[in-house]
């Protein structure tokens, strides 16, 4: 029997144990299938944490994370994890994870961690007038139609169902060229009861969209001829706690993008307007001048 995308996540964020070496805690995963042929960042992120949070116990949850993709992954190597337990405080600590693949890094992070703890509370609000997750196709049905093996693939082996507001830009962009979006996302089936489990997955899927905001701002589809794009790097705050198996909407936007990088920024809320987390890319964004089009 097949694994459904959802248990296909999961099994690959359920790293192996291999011992230890130099005083580093070592774990080792394998990749998900993807039809572009490269390891998903979303996914060599998420492993990446799931090794730092096995060294630290479930009352210390991440508050924050920083990585940089330094090579293009290989999905039939193994990727090798080593953890640098850099820190132990009272109320932090601070864990760097290295993903190897052959020896050679293909992703660096460092995580913090706290116990929880009270103190002030405010937030952004949710935007408002946005239509909801039932008010909007979803990419799977949008995608499904189209003859093509990578449409396919995002169409039916994706572990998350997104729902873009005002819609996708996989094949055209519509409307005004801003440089701002929504995704609403979740988990395709009910998640186990784990809350670092839902952190590290949250993690993966941030990473999906990110950078659609600035093809936005400019006109561009992902099928533009010429479009080059790459994650450089990452970063990512959880504020509060939240269920990736309940509908979450991913508020996006870019305020800069300049000399082949783009910066894109995103909000993550719960149905009931609480500000889960906040994102932050810059990734690599090179198109062809001739394919850019032109202001309304």
């Amino acid at each position: 029997m097949t694994a459904s995308p959802l248990q296909s996540l999961l099994s690959t964020l359920d790293l192996a144990p291999a011992g230890s070496v130099d005083g580093q805690d070592v774990f080792t995963g394998t990749s998900q299938p993807e039809p572009l042929g490269r390891v998903f960042g979303g996914q060599v992120m998420a492993q990446s944490l799931v090794a730092a949070q096995r060294t630290i116990g479930p009352e210390r949850p991440v508050h924050s994370l920083h990585a940089y993709f330094l090579r293009p992954g290989d999905l039939t190597v193994p990727i090798t994890f080593s953890v640098d337990r850099i820190h132990d405080g009272r109320s932090f600590a601070t864990r760097r994870t290295q993903a190897s693949q052959d020896g050679v890094p293909i992703l660096s992070m460092i995580a913090s961690f706290q116990t929880p703890d009270d103190g002030l509370d405010h937030q952004v609000d949710m935007p408002e007038g946005l239509p909801g997750p039932d008010d909007v196709p979803s990419d799977s049905e949008l995608l499904s139609v189209v003859d093509h093996p990578i449409a396919q693939a995002w169409a039916n082996d994706r572990p998350f169902d997104m729902r873009h507001v005002p819609s996708p830009v996989y094949f055209r962009v519509d409307g005004a060229r801003v440089a701002h979006q929504a995704v609403w996302l979740r988990a395709t089936a009910p998640m186990p009861d784990d809350a670092d489990l839902h952190r590290a997955a949250l993690l993966y899927a941030s990473d999906y969209s990110i950078l659609e905001s600035i093809y936005r701002r400019h006109g561009v589809a992902m099928v533009t001829p010429g479009l080059k794009a790459a994650s450089l790097d990452h970063a990512m705050w959880w504020h509060r706690e939240a269920r990736i198996d309940e509908w979450l909407l991913y508020v996006q936007e870019s305020p800069n993008a300049i000399g082949g990088r783009g910066l894109a920024l995103g909000r993550i809320y719960d149905r009931a307007g609480r500000l889960v987390a906040s994102v932050a890319q810059e990734g690599m964004v090179r198109v062809p001048r001739r394919q850019v089009a032109p202001e309304a």
